[in-house]
């Protein structure tokens, strides 16, 4: 280093002297001597040792002296060192760039860069002209004169090459990123630096020993790196292939780089994006000026009769698939996409001949799956070789020819009636070949960077990714890995999970179609349940998106299809034994066999029916758009909740001119009752809605009760169409009634508002449409409590009837309808029968049908008596277990208030089994009795460990029998007693409710009833 910052003789005798004093300091009289060692061998030993040791000593100051010195005689030399134009007779060059060359600041290093091209360029061209160049170079001589090819360059600019080449090995700083930018604008600028020369100098400057360390081998491989690098960006290769097309250097240079990429592992990616920088791309660089540094392109044929030649090549590419080698199918993809000429030299790699067909089928993914899945060494980045097969798999314009709409039908297994292009076509093909066989098959079931790189790689291809891919790319194991590893936060691939679905949920943000795609399958394949065992809100925020009426629609059309769809159902539950991870499965085939297809699709039905509800949650419309959206939810509910096909599975209304569905397979009798409560549900929400607009024709808009009415009258009327349940006679006469006075009270609706209903003239149009309207919607619930729960509301049904034609007997329409009794002294006050009729259906009712009570009693409220009032306050006042010491008055209250009360305390079915048991054994010896465990171990004798069984005689198990059945009554009893007690507090709390309505809507009016009357 010291001959590189030297301008004169005498600088350098000075550093000899110094040299040499130490020398001899080192070396003075006080340093042990061998002379000097002692007879005794224990004291030669200690003086041995004390001499090796002062000797270590002294050649590590030794080294840390010339060290110091090296670095302050550069620092010197770079502030103001210049090859002097007095001795040299050629212009100034300045070393003090090559610091700057390995600055942290790019915008440092590139102006060191331009600034060592301008002064060499000036010094060349000074050297070119001069005669007795001989001269010169006795003067410069900077370094030992070596046969390094250089011979046409100047002093100054053979020891620039050579010293950038030195720094493209140093790991200072920048020094390599700085040193190779110099280098590749200094050989792209002189044209007088020779090509082999280069190569040779790289290989001698940077010559690799067997007995260098990790770390200098490291970096002179790294320097070559960096020196080939420089070459090929500085367009030299293409100038000498112009000159000469039959050039030896592209060879060599090529078979470089492949003995680079085959001495370590982390050198073949960028070995190999040198190549392609070769092939594939113009040579760009830092140009002083235009006219010094030009782009420029190596032909077709140059990849076909030199790099393809290069030693070296052929036998890599015919090993790649043994030892997995992403790099060179990289290679050969790049150099086939650039020629486009079929080759034999890339072996297996590409199939013969090439196509894209042909190499996205399944028999030639498989033969490649061992190099792709070798690619994980470079995480957390992604392989240059995926985003090669991704531009390969789908090209540039792959959206444009893709049909958005036909996005969801992907997902039906009946989607063969959709026509589509052949390039379209070859393009799912080609898609879903990739996914099964690489993504599903190589990556996910093998280590957690494999399955991390299976995320990375499905996020390439979003950007270009066709909406009706979508299901292909969240296929049902890749869905099962995002469960597996989103279930425990402690797991290696949460985060990278996480991000995953975050970018997916980024990509469907603006896009309705791809938003509805997406939750179809995380759905899909995880029967419903991805939010529940993910502990996320994925699914929940996407379906919270849905704001617009169209997207809603969407929403609620793809929900019914996946509902009826039980194809894809079936077939997927039948591939749960394939798990994702080779170390792990998602249970035992018995459980599979045991829980069925059956059970998997009645939770994903079950979601389906909730999800359309709760679609209505986040919208903002108006009203008129609102209730289109509810009128599709409820005809969806209604068909399959309340009624099934006994002639196939579809079944067309020509008078409602729609086609119902309904699936092949019957549903389930809890999912036909969880539609019914979804449309009951649905009604109450509608209820407390806006109230229904009435149109210049006479009929009322938006009203979902009516429209509901009208609905189920229709589909009755259908042949073909039956209830999903028979029922009995008195349930047929109730629904009847229903249907009658619904209709009755609509058409009162409208009277009232058209001439201001005589029964409540008084009060204005408003209240009696309310009354009216709340009561209609309380024989609605009530219908469907009657579909709901048979042979349990046709008595009160009866009454509620009564009440109405009663409620409204003043008005034209209703003054022949059904059996008015004539009214005489002793008839029951109107009110009164209206509030024990609704405390009767309290206890048992839904919570819909609860609001439609609270929606009439509201209205009806301020007209309750004192007696009504009473009869509320007993239910308050009951008690299970009344005070044995009671009036017989006050009993016969209590049982009239039984009956009010309706309070079931029925057992499970189960223990009418277990009672028998205990019957059996009720009129047992109670001395032989054993109260509790104890007294059981106490008494009995111990079974032995061999048979249990011997241990006890007869009457000891009989005794023992006693016990069980003893303990199974008490048991049972406390259990029906905590039931009583709950439905009674529930019974208590829903007519407290009614109290509450009272006073709010009557807060003038007070009352005083004594708890004991």
């Amino acid at each position: 280093m010291s001959m590189e910052t030297v301008g004169s003789e005498q600088s350098r005798d000075k550093m000899r002297k110094d040299k040499k004093k130490r020398k001899a300091e080192t070396e003075g009289p006080d340093t042990p001597s061998t002379s000097h060692i002692s007879s005794n061998p224990m004291e030669k030993k200690k003086q041995k040792r004390a001499v090796d040791k002062e000797r270590r000593r002294v050649e590590s100051e030794k080294k840390t002296e010339a060290k110091q010195v090296v670095v302050s005689s550069e620092l010197k030399s770079n502030k103001s060192a210049v090859i002097s134009p007095t001795t040299s007779g050629l212009p100034e060059f300045h070393i003090a760039v090559f610091k700057d060359l390995a600055a942290a600041e790019a915008s440092i290093r590139e102006a060191a860069a331009n600034s060592l091209v301008a002064e060499l360029l000036e010094v060349q061209k000074a050297y070119d002209i001069l005669e007795n160049k001989e001269v010169v170079e006795g003067q410069l001589k900077l370094e030992a004169e070596k046969d390094d090819g250089l011979n046409n360059c100047a002093p100054s600019l053979r020891y620039a090459v050579r010293r950038l080449i030195r720094g493209v090995s140093s790991s200072r700083e920048c020094a390599r990123q700085g040193f190779a930018l110099g280098m590749t604008v200094l050989v792209g600028a002189v044209p007088c630096i020779k090509v082999d020369a280069l190569l040779k100098l790289i290989v001698e400057l940077l010559e690799i020993s067997s007995s260098m360390k990790g770390q200098d081998m490291k970096d002179c491989l790294l320097g070559r790196l960096f020196a080939y690098g420089a070459i090929a960006r500085s367009g030299r290769l293409t100038l000498e292939w112009t000159a000469d097309k039959n050039t030896p250097y592209i060879k060599e240079f090529v078979g470089s780089l492949v003995w680079l990429a085959k001495k370590k592992l982390y050198l073949q990616e960028p070995a190999v994006s040198i190549i392609l920088e070769l092939v594939d791309k113009a040579a760009f660089g830092l140009a002083v000026s235009p006219s010094i540094f030009l782009p420029c392109q190596l032909p077709v044929e140059v990849s076909l009769n030199h790099v393809l030649e290069a030693p070296g090549l052929k036998e890599w590419f015919e090993s790649a698939m043994e030892v997995g080698n992403p790099d060179a199918l990289l290679l050969a993809l790049a150099i086939r996409e650039k020629t486009g000429v079929d080759n034999k030299d890339f072996g297996k790699l590409l199939p013969f001949p090439y196509s894209p067909s042909r190499l996205f089928s399944v028999e030639h993914l498989s033969v490649l799956s061992n190099c792709l899945k070798e690619s994980h060494f470079c995480l957390p980045r992604t392989h240059s070789v995926w985003y090669s097969l991704v531009n390969i798999l789908l090209p540039e314009n792959v959206q444009q020819d893709f049909d958005p709409s036909a996005a969801l039908n992907s997902t039906r297994k009946h989607k063969k009636g959709r026509k589509g292009s052949s390039a379209e076509e070859d393009i799912e093909k080609n898609l879903k070949n990739f996914c099964e066989v690489i993504i599903e098959g190589s990556l996910l079931p093998s280590s957690h960077n494999c399955k991390n790189l299976a995320f990375n790689v499905l996020l390439l291809l979003l950007p270009k990714l066709p909406t009706s891919c979508i299901y292909n790319v969240l296929s049902y194991k890749v869905v099962q890995c995002l469960k597996d590893v989103l279930s425990a936060k402690d797991t290696n691939l949460f985060k990278a999970s996480q991000y995953f679905l975050r970018e997916f949920s980024e990509w469907v943000k603006h896009d309705d179609v791809r938003r509805m795609a997406v939750i179809m399958a995380l759905q899909k394949h995880s029967n419903g349940k991805f939010d529940c065992f993910t502990r996320s809100k994925t699914v929940k925020e996407l379906m919270a998106e849905f704001k617009t009426e169209s997207g809603c629609m969407l929403l609620i059309q793809n929900l019914v299809d996946m509902f009826l769809d039980e194809a894809r159902a079936s077939e997927e539950t039948s591939d749960q034994s394939q798990t994702t991870d080779d170390n792990s499965e998602i249970g035992s085939l018995e459980d599979k066999d045991s829980i069925g297809a059956v059970g998997t699709s009645d939770f994903l039905k079950g979601w389906v029916v909730e999800s359309l509800l709760n679609s209505l949650k986040h919208l903002s419309l108006d009203t008129n758009a609102k209730f289109r959206v509810q009128r599709e939810i409820l005809k969806f509910l209604a068909v399959q909740g309340l009624f099934s096909s006994t002639l196939g599975t579809e079944v067309t209304s020509f008078e409602l001119e729609e086609k119902f569905r309904w699936p092949k397979s019957a549903i389930s009798s809890a999912l036909c009752r969880m539609c019914i409560e979804q449309l009951q549900l649905l009604l109450s929400n509608a209820q407390k809605g806006e109230g229904p607009q009435v149109v210049p024709s006479g009929l009322e808009a938006n009203d979902l009760g009516a429209y509901f009415m009208r609905f189920l009258t229709t589909l009755r009327n259908i042949p073909s169409v039956s209830l999903f349940r028979s029922l009995g006679d008195d349930d047929e006469k109730a629904i009847k009634k229903l249907q009658a006075m619904e209709s009755q009270l609509s058409r009162q609706v409208l009277f009232c508002v058209a001439s201001f209903c005589r029964i409540e003239r008084n009060l204005g149009p408003g209240i009696a449409k309310n009354k009216l309207r709340s009561m209609r919607y309380l024989l609605i619930q009530l219908l469907l409590q009657v579909l709901l729960r048979p042979q349990e509301f046709s008595e009160a049904t009866s009454e509620l009837v009564i009440c109405c034609t009663k409620a409204f007997r003043s008005s034209d329409l209703l003054a022949s309808f059904g059996d008015d009794e004539a009214e005489g002294e002793d008839s029951p006050v109107f009110m009164d029968v209206l509030v024990d009729t609704m405390l009767s259906l309290l206890p048992q009712s839904s919570a819909s049908m609860r609001t439609a009570i609270e929606q009439v009693f509201k209205c009806f409220c301020e007209d309750v008596t004192d007696d009504g009032l009473h009869r509320m306050l007993r239910v308050i006042k009951k008690d299970l277990k009344p005070a044995r010491h009671q009036e017989t008055d006050s009993e016969n209250e209590d049982d009239d208030d039984d009956d009010v009360l309706d309070i079931e305390e029925a057992e499970e079915s189960d223990e009418a089994e277990m009672d028998e048991t205990a019957e059996r054994y009720e009129h047992a010896d109670d001395s032989e009795t054993v109260v509790g465990v104890e007294g059981v171990s106490s008494e009995l004798p111990v079974a032995s460990d061999d048979d249990s069984d011997e241990g006890l005689d007869d009457d000891a198990m009989f005794r023992l029998d006693t016990h069980l059945a003893k303990m199974y009554n008490a048991k049972k009893n406390q259990a029906g007693s905590e039931t009583a007690h709950s439905q009674l507090a529930l019974f208590k709390l829903r007519v407290l409710s009614l109290l509450e309505i009272y006073l709010h809507e009557n807060p003038g009016k007070s009352f005083f009833i004594h708890w004991d009357c």
